[in-house]
């Protein structure tokens, strides 16, 4: 399988944070969920990846060199950030106008057909919209040049779970569309990861924890509940994190079958991708 984007040993050093060795790939007609907690890295990779920032080791897109071919690799990316920006004084036609003239690939039927299904009025100033319908605006802008990858850092933020729904639609379709093409997600809205993603990649403090297949992480892990009794019974490499309750312990393992087999434990609860990241910030060792 041949991937869109690989990042090699990437790091970045602020005077407050430092970004070290951040090493993964994405591969082609899958989808990369990207999390953690705010300050963890997750914008700064992204801005990494895109030459917004500046930073060490080696970023390959579509195999090529990101900083040699800069301009090349731009016209086949889809991009939203966070804090990226449309002008508050043009009109959803106007940005039409501008991006035919922008990318070669521009589809302009996508693009008003989109602008219909998310109830977006062509002729309104964006400064009139809600953060919302911005949001949707960014999208639709994205995706309408045909990328062959989509780089997208929160682009479900504070969009309620009916339009969050729809977009993850048109994500799904985007990649169904051509088994050729990648998205990047980086949100903290992790049950959207769940429905949608094919790898999860978890940073934090700059480092990445984790990055494993979805299906695995969601049926391998599992949360134990059980008396302080019982949990000193289990050894310490057979769990990764674990909570003190009032009256209980809760364990997260890697592993159910082992926990299962060793210490004949049969009750372990399914984690959330959420229920993962929050033991491995706020959980004990």
């Amino acid at each position: 399988m041949e991937n869109n984007i690989e990042l090699q040993n990437v790091s970045k050093k602020y005077k407050d944070f430092e970004l070290k060795n951040i090493t993964f790939n994405v591969p082609q007609g899958c989808v990369v969920g990207l999390i953690g907690e705010n300050g963890a890295g997750k914008t700064t990779t992204i801005k990494s990846i895109l030459n917004i920032t500046r930073s060490e080791g080696t970023v390959k897109i579509f195999g090529k060199d990101s900083k040699k071919n800069e301009n090349e690799i731009k016209e086949e990316i889809g991009v939203v950030l966070d804090d990226s920006y449309l002008s508050d004084y043009l009109t959803p036609k106007q940005i039409n106008s501008i991006m035919k003239d922008v990318y070669k690939t521009w589809d302009e039927n996508k693009y008003l057909s989109l602008l219909k299904q998310f109830n977006l009025p062509i002729n309104k100033l964006t400064k009139e919209f809600s953060s919302g319908m911005k949001m949707k605006l960014k999208i639709v802008t994205a995706i309408s040049h045909k990328p062959k990858l989509l780089i997208l850092d929160e682009p479900t933020s504070g969009l309620d779970p009916v339009v969050r729904n729809e977009i993850l639609d048109i994500f799904r379709k985007y990649i169904e569309e051509d088994e050729t093409r990648s998205i990047l997600l980086s949100t903290h809205i992790t049950t959207d990861l769940e429905h949608i993603s094919d790898y999860i990649v978890f940073i934090e403090k700059g480092k990445i924890v984790f990055n494993l297949p979805t299906n695995e992480l969601l049926e391998n892990y599992g949360i134990i509940k059980c008396s302080k009794e019982d949990f000193l019974k289990i050894n310490e490499k057979d769990y990764i994190k674990y909570k003190k309750g009032k009256y209980q312990y809760e364990v997260l393992t890697g592993d159910k079958n082992i926990i299962r087999s060793k210490y004949n434990i049969t009750t372990i609860d399914k984690p959330s991708i959420e229920d993962i990241m929050l033991f491995y910030v706020k959980g004990e060792k």
